[in-house]
């Protein structure tokens, strides 16, 4: 099966409301062996909504079936077949703790120990923002401290890489240690350069998108805190001054969308856990300009006596989930 991905521009569905694609704007959907479905989804965090599932008997072709209900518009295919998902790597359309640990494999000790990690550079975080205020002049600010929690985190960063590409079994380029020239080939499957993290609560809101301009051609320089890390890490006596407040957030936001990254970002936002509640304190996390190509949509089983019509249901809540499929990421 073929999934797409695609823009509502209207509902035409038999007694629901009409205005659904006006908050639902995004669509997804594939042609089952007998029947046509649909996903409506949403602009935050692309979460891909189960209990407005449409599905309908096959008549004609899946083209024209979306873009009569739905007034389908830049129908994409989609890279994955529907109910497949990248092992440690998560995608929206993962929206339950449940489907998000089965569908990428979560490992409940590397999270655990993720999650200590990130709960202690965001404290260092949280102290430092008691004596400087992260407006313009602020986060130009360097010292000591920032130096330390810049270090901290970046070397939380390098982990959290070289643990990525031990899982597809990676060999450094030289032969030898792994550098930026290994660490940038996540980039296309972590989708890394999507995640934007800002500052809650400041009279100066401030966006830190720490990989958004992270490029092959320039895989160091092209992520101006980790320039900075390794400078003042190696020559503080020289480059003391890189050790500013801007470059230990954008470490600390980095940190952030990689724990997203593997373990997705329910737990960031929905979570009653100390950490969730720590970073929701002072964080906001968004997703720009995501890939829709890349998400995952899950596989339904369609009873054979089931109403034939153009019907609305709540695929998860009616137990039509099909276990998800795991494959693992290559490089």
């Amino acid at each position: 099966m073929i999934a797409y991905c695609y823009e509502n521009t209207k509902t035409n569905i038999p007694n629901w409301e009409a205005t659904t694609h006006q908050l639902q704007k995004f669509g997804y959907g594939y042609e089952a062996p007998n029947h046509f479905v649909h996903f409506y989804g949403k602009e935050v965090f692309y979460i891909i909504s189960s209990g407005l599932t449409v599905i309908e008997e096959k008549s004609g072709t899946y083209e024209e079936w979306i873009s009569s209900r739905f007034g389908a518009v830049n129908i994409k295919r989609m890279r994955h077949k529907p109910g497949v998902a990248v092992k440690n790597i998560w995608r929206p359309a993962l929206y339950r703790w449940d489907d998000i640990d089965h569908a990428i494999q979560v490992d409940p000790a590397e999270l655990r120990s993720q999650e200590q990690a990130l709960r202690t550079i965001i404290e260092k975080l949280d102290q430092i923002l008691l004596y400087i205020e992260p407006s313009s002049e602020g986060l130009e600010s360097f010292g000591h401290k920032t130096r330390e929690l810049l270090i901290l985190a970046c070397t939380e960063v390098e982990n959290q890489w070289t643990t990525l590409l031990s899982k597809c079994n990676y060999t450094p380029a030289n032969g030898k240690i792994l550098t930026t020239q290994d660490y940038v080939k996540l980039l296309p499957v972590t989708h890394l350069s999507e995640y934007q993290i800002s500052l809650r609560n400041y009279s100066s809101p401030t966006s830190f998108s720490p990989f958004k301009n992270w490029s092959a051609k320039c895989p160091t320089k092209s992520l101006p805190w980790y320039d900075a890390y390794n400078k003042t890490k190696h020559s503080r006596d020289t480059h003391f001054s890189e050790s500013k407040l801007k470059y230990a957030i954008d470490a600390v936001a980095a940190n952030i969308a990689l724990y997203a990254v593997r373990f997705g970002v329910l737990r960031q936002i929905h979570d009653t856990s100390h950490l969730s509640g720590l970073i929701k304190h002072i964080f906001e996390m968004s997703m720009i300009n995501s890939d829709r190509t890349s998400f995952y949509l899950p596989e339904l089983l369609i009873p054979d006596d089931i109403y034939k019509g153009c019907q609305v249901i709540d695929s998860y809540g009616r137990g039509l989930f099909m276990p998800w499929r795991t494959q693992s990421f290559s490089i």
